[in-house]
């Protein structure tokens, strides 16, 4: 793989392999911008990929993508992710995540580490004994990510479909974890009407008790619906997944969705809107920013606020009408609209 040619290097500032023998951790941190202010924040992701040019990949696309939805948010730092290469259910330790942590101390402040797929709160209490810039030790992300998912996709159903409110509306949801579960119970709320799935049977489960209709995870793509709604892992849509969507809106809050940024384009061809998935998740670094504001601090408990952190996520509303406001004009894909803008306020940044 050459790195710096690659589509998905996009000028990272920086990237940096770790390794520790004692534990065995194998950890790549990609800092794809640290302005304005000499720092970058993302989450940690561990999951046990193919190949060390897979995790590499991801870890460059997350912290892209995470460099868009901080820049489009107007939040005081630029975008990083790291990965780890592991099982979640059978690699952790406390001496793992420890050792994560000095790798972060090393970046001297560079990097401000979450949680993310694969890892908690608690993991990253393991990593604050070794580090101060980590956040997420005592804030569970999921409710603030998964209120802006649905914001989003109301503002998207508001503005693609013409439709007021959410009653009726048939929604396939793919992915019942702790953001696309919560996605569930506030659509249902509203009134929607939704088709589930997920590996998972518990997470089953727990929607179809509320009245959804739970589908095989293969057949998700093929429901004749008004929203197709990803909230699992990426590359969800693809050249084999497009064609087979029978929808008129995408909005989830997945990262990282398109396996190739001309699967936006697929999308647009089939009339399908589609609502950039880093504006749509962006609630989750939005909530927790609060706990980004005291780093450093010893216990750090009692700093998160689930009503402010909602109050806050309102923005993703404001944020989406912009970008479908600048598609409209200039006649580009949503994505590729949240793309530019993004760019634009991240050159700002660099040279301001």
């Amino acid at each position: 793989m050459n790195v710096f040619r690659s589509a998905d290097f996009d000028e990272h500032e920086q990237v940096v392999f770790f390794f520790d023998a004692p534990t065995g951790l194998r950890a790549i941190v990609a800092i794809h911008s640290t302005a304005p202010f000499g720092i970058a924040g993302g989450g940690c992701r561990m999951w046990p990929y193919a190949s060390d040019e897979e995790a590499l990949r991801d870890a460059l696309r997350l912290s892209r993508a995470m460099s868009y939805k901080l820049a489009l948010c107007d939040m005081p730092a630029g975008g990083a992710k790291s990965v780890i290469i592991g099982d979640s259910r059978t690699d952790k330790s406390e001496a793992l995540f420890r050792a994560m942590g000095r790798c972060v101390e090393r970046l001297g402040g560079k990097y401000i580490i979450a949680e993310d797929v694969g890892t908690t709160e608690e993991d990253m209490r393991h990593v604050a004994k070794e580090t101060k810039y980590v956040v997420g030790k005592h804030t569970d992300t999921g409710p603030a990510t998964a209120y802006g998912a649905f914001l989003g996709l109301q503002t998207a159903v508001q503005r693609g479909l013409g439709k007021k409110d959410l009653q009726g509306l048939r929604v396939a949801v793919q992915g019942l974890g702790g953001v696309g579960g919560r996605l569930c119970k506030f659509l249902i709320d509203a009134g929607a009407k939704l088709v589930v799935t997920d590996v998972s049977e518990e997470a089953i489960a727990r929607t179809t008790s509320l009245g959804a209709i739970a589908v095989a995870p293969d057949e998700i793509y093929d429901q004749e619906v008004d929203v197709f709604s990803p909230n699992a892992l990426g590359a969800t849509l693809n050249d084999q997944t497009v064609p087979r969507l029978r929808c008129k809106l995408v909005a989830g809050a997945a990262n990282n969705q398109l396996a190739e940024e001309r699967h936006a384009d697929m999308l647009a061809a089939r009339g399908i809107l589609y609502a950039p998935d880093f504006v749509l998740n962006a609630g989750g670094v939005i909530g927790a920013s609060q706990e980004g504001r005291n780093i450093g601090d010893a216990d750090g408990a009692g700093v998160y606020s689930e009503e402010v952190a909602f109050k806050d996520v309102a923005k993703i509303s404001t944020i989406l009408a912009l970008v479908l406001e600048l598609a409209d004009k200039e006649k580009l894909n949503p994505h590729a609209a949240a793309v530019k803008m993004a760019k634009q306020k991240i050159q700002e940044r660099r040279v301001g």
